[in-house]
């Protein structure tokens, strides 16, 4: 967690270097690696922890220790960018890798997919170590989180989804991979393609993820519902963008890229961290109301910077957008840590728990073994009980 968290707050400044902002550190090479900091520095590193928790073995820790290592090295004015590369890939090759025995644990479609999504990773960091520009890298990196966090949610709501909900995500799956190849050889062709698929894949989780309907709930619950929803509305909007062509140039590369890396990925990162640094770090974190301040500040940082700054051609609003964004994830991440110090060892944080199995685990089949049980108020959303679970019981 260590790299990770190192990761983002020199992506984040990064980011502030881009905007033509001051910045704490004003290092020649952050403004480079801005993107490949936040996707495998920051999420790769933690969704591979995640996983390697799940697998419960010692070698499967080795894919985020080389995804971190790979996000330090990137910032590392002494080591040779090509070195930070090769490390990136290698923890990418290693993240896939680490699919295989959960694979073998179970087979199932919403693992097989994430197992996909990390090809997808690896690839894009492979095509990172021959060029310098990301252009060509982004598309690879959207499929990577796009599918890893698609296939997370139907495995949490594959009851509400019925049955063939899986073979549904791998067909999507497979549609964006396939488009990501037409679009080495016809960018603008594979562009299309990709906004016509992740528009389709919206649309179908909308349909059926149970966020619809707790969006009417209250405490955890309508939260973890309003960042999933609003994370969908954000991949729609990329997806729309897509269908113009590749993405080459602003304002398009800008929206597309915040719309996706903010508006739908950190959105579900939002929304799912009362449960999976619990899960991952035996440290509870209780929900509080305050969680609704960063969520709403990245909403309005994304309006601004996407609606307002791409869309108007406005570059006043842009970086306002943009130091807003930055501002948000920096007031997610203390008012995690003040819910985590301040809940820990009480009660009240012991009661707030999230559940062992159900939104914890989101690692293909309930293979994480967070310890004992531990009771909820308020079910996540898209999260079922273990009584209600497909395989049986927890584990």
């Amino acid at each position: 967690m260590l790299p990770a968290g190192i990761a983002l707050l020199a992506g984040l400044d990064a980011g502030l270097l881009l905007l033509g902002v001051p910045a704490p550190v004003t290092a020649d090479r952050l403004p480079d690696v801005h993107g490949m900091l936040l996707v495998l520095g920051f999420v790769g590193t933690l969704i591979s922890l995640e996983r390697a928790t799940a697998l419960a073995r010692p070698l499967g820790y080795l894919a985020p220790a080389l995804l971190g290592v790979g996000g330090i090295l990137l910032i590392a004015p002494a080591v040779p960018l090509v070195v930070a590369k090769v490390v990136l890939a290698a923890g990418a090759a290693s993240f896939l890798l680490l699919y295989v025995p959960l694979w073998r644990r179970q087979y199932d479609h919403a693992l097989l997919t994430q197992l996909l999504a990390a090809g997808l990773a690896l690839a894009a960091a492979l095509i990172w170590i021959g060029q310098d520009a990301m252009t060509r890298v982004i598309p690879w990196l959207i499929g990577f989180l796009v599918l890893t966090i698609a296939a997370e949610r139907v495995e949490l709501a594959r009851i509400t989804m019925g049955l063939r909900a899986g073979i549904r995500l791998l067909v999507h799956a497979w549609a964006i991979t396939a488009a990501l190849v037409v679009g080495l050889v016809f960018p603008d062709l594979g562009a299309i393609l990709l906004g016509l698929v992740l528009l389709s894949l919206t649309g179908w989780l909308v349909v059926h993820d149970v966020a619809r309907r707790t969006i009417r709930a209250t405490g955890v619950t309508r939260y973890m519902a309003a960042c999933i929803l609003a994370g969908y509305v954000w991949l729609t909007v990329a997806g729309l963008v897509l269908l113009l062509g590749m993405p080459d140039a602003q304002p398009a590369y800008d929206a597309v890229i915040h719309a996706v890396f903010l508006g739908y990925t950190f959105s579900m990162i939002m929304a799912h961290a009362t449960t999976i640094l619990p899960a991952v770090l035996r440290i509870p974190l209780p929900y509080r109301p305050a969680f609704w301040a960063p969520i709403a500040l990245l909403q309005l940082a994304l309006v601004v910077r996407v609606w307002i700054g791409d869309g108007l051609g406005m570059p006043v609003a842009w970086r306002i957008g943009g130091v807003l964004g930055v501002l948000a994830l920096l007031l997610f991440l203390l008012t995690a840590v003040y819910s985590a110090v301040r809940g820990k060892g009480s009660g009240a944080a012991r009661a707030q728990r999230p559940p062992a199995r159900e939104e914890n685990s989101r690692s293909g089949g309930g293979m994480l073994r967070p310890g004992p049980p531990i009771r909820q108020n308020s079910s996540p959303a898209g999260a079922a009980t273990p009584a209600a679970r497909p395989d049986g019981g927890a584990r």
